[in-house]
């Protein structure tokens, strides 16, 4: 930010100095980089109008940029390059429906995220041939999910931020199978997914009891207030409540 706000100030002040230059020009009689050129006649060369049109575009695009930069918040397109601050209407319709994680053992997988995070299991697709299955989890009502399969499949597929556990067949009884990469690790890729409760120490005390292991206890390290956990498989899922992280980021309010 310290950056974009040096820029900011360099921007708008160049901007100014070019504005008074162009005055200076316009009102001296002194022959200026920018000044009136005329020619015998007392018309303006078309070179030298040329000129003065490309300076004014320049100097009214660099005060446009300044003032974006100054006035916006860090959200803003100006302040995100290759950010599209007008997304494409054709994209209106679009959300997060799923997020895919590969599990070793469906058995523990359902049992954590059902039992340990109150998850239900929308629907079910096994793949005799290619030998997996896929459970797909979200916070939906049970008594909302359709018992017809056609139907069934549907629902699922408007379900936002579900998960999609795929167990390849075998997995979970091969003494050779050493699991999957859970992003945490070298070389770091994927971080975790997060999970809002109401009280996020309620929330710990309670999988404590249930023997969850923790990354991240809610008074560990500098960011008091939020935990992380991990599923069977060592993937991590931040716990968190909206009020003590909207305190965590903007301080206590008054």
């Amino acid at each position: 930010m310290a950056a974009v706000g040096a820029r900011a100030a360099f921007l708008a002040s160049f901007s100014s100095a070019c504005l008074r230059q162009r005055v200076l020009s316009r009102n001296s009689g002194l022959s200026r980089p920018f000044a009136r050129q005329t020619d015998k006649s007392g018309f303006r060369s078309f070179s030298t109008v040329l000129r003065h049109q490309r300076f004014n575009q320049v100097a009214r695009r660099l005060s446009v940029t300044a003032s974006m930069s100054t006035n916006a918040g860090p959200e803003a397109a100006a302040n995100n390059p290759g950010y599209c601050g007008s997304p494409d209407a054709a994209t209106k319709s679009y959300y997060v429906q799923q997020t895919m994680y590969r599990i070793k053992d469906p058995k523990a997988s359902l049992e954590f995220y059902s039992k340990v995070l109150g998850m239900t299991l929308i629907k079910r697709l096994d793949f005799d041939e290619a030998k997996f299955s896929l459970y797909f989890l979200g916070y939906e009502s049970p008594e909302t999910i359709p018992n017809d399969t056609a139907e069934k499949t549907a629902f699922l597929f408007k379900c936002k931020a579900t998960l999609e556990l795929t167990h390849n067949w075998g997995t979970e009884s091969d003494p050779d199978f050493k699991g999957y990469h859970n992003g945490n690790s070298d070389p770091r890729g994927y971080g975790h997914i997060g999970i809002t409760v109401d009280d996020v120490y309620k929330a710990c005390e309670r999988f404590e009891k249930l023997g969850v292991e923790f990354v991240k206890r809610p008074d560990d390290g500098r960011m008091k207030g939020l935990a992380f956990i991990k599923d069977p498989d060592g993937y991590w899922i931040e716990i968190f409540d909206v009020d003590r992280m909207s305190g965590l980021i903007h301080g206590p309010s008054s």
